[in-house]
């Protein structure tokens, strides 16, 4: 498998690292799409992958898969040319799903060029859970509580926890873009992000972001509590978010899937 990255950030030199070096997919990157005339050059050279500043030429290359590892508007303005050249994709900046609309004209077009769209899972679990217990309808009930430091949530620092949103996914998507992917993911899985109920929270003594997923229907009931280490170079990545890209290459094309 021939695999190409958007972004030339922390996730994506964790992923040259993981691949190139540690052989943790059977594959290779050989391609690197980005703006960065410092860092790119370098990627190239330490993991011999090609950098490109040019679209059209890293698109062009031949890659069977793009890894997005960028930003919600590199993936917006992207995804459709990533789909019509006959490409996978794993999205990384599941924000860029906020607008249902632009969600469904992607499925349409990876149908139609007969790709697809990863979504990997990222800081969360229990997704396969949630699909599996609305196949038939039968999902009531999806919750999501956040809590994270003040700071990652560009807010001045308190003394004491407070909770700054109790709504809806689709609010909490347009009031914190940078901080509820995992709402947003859920809501992609579940009930819709107009019927996943969000909270968050900001504690000024927590040290790793914490979500507590809860989920009622006909199946049951789910209580999951997942607590995050930040990836060791950078505290504002998700390790967990980079491993589940890891494992979305890992298993594509496997003869066995497990889960959904």
């Amino acid at each position: 498998m021939k695999i190409g990255i958007i972004g030339t950030g922390n996730i994506a030199q964790y992923l040259l690292e993981s691949i190139n070096w540690n052989s943790k997919v059977d594959g290779e990157v050989i391609s690197i799409f980005g703006r960065n005339l410092e860092v790119g050059p370098r990627l190239e050279t330490q993991y011999s992958a090609t950098f490109y500043t040019d679209f059209q030429e890293f698109i062009q290359s031949p890659m069977d898969v793009v890894v997005e590892a960028a930003t919600i508007e590199v993936a917006m303005k992207h995804m459709e040319e990533v789909l019509v050249n006959k490409k996978d994709m794993i999205l990384s900046s599941i924000g860029v799903f906020k607008d249902v609309a632009y969600l469904n004209e992607m499925r349409e077009v990876a149908r139609k060029n007969q790709q697809h769209i990863y979504l990997p899972s990222g800081a969360i679990g229990g997704l396969d859970l949630l699909q599996s217990a609305n196949s038939l309808g039968g999902l009531k009930e999806v919750r999501i509580t956040t809590k994270k430091s003040y700071p990652s949530l560009g807010l001045d620092v308190k003394s004491a926890e407070e909770c700054i949103f109790d709504g809806v996914a689709l609010d909490a998507i347009e009031k914190f873009p940078k901080n509820v992917n995992v709402a947003l993911l859920l809501s992609i899985a579940g009930l819709g992000a107009d019927k996943t109920a969000v909270r968050v929270i900001a504690d000024p003594n927590i040290q790793r972001n914490t979500h507590l997923i809860e989920a009622k229907g006909d199946f049951g009931k789910m209580n999951l509590l997942i607590e995050n280490e930040p990836m060791p170079n950078n505290p504002k990545t998700s390790y967990l978010a980079a491993l589940s890209i890891v494992s979305t290459l890992q298993n594509k094309g496997n003869a066995i899937t497990i889960g959904s």
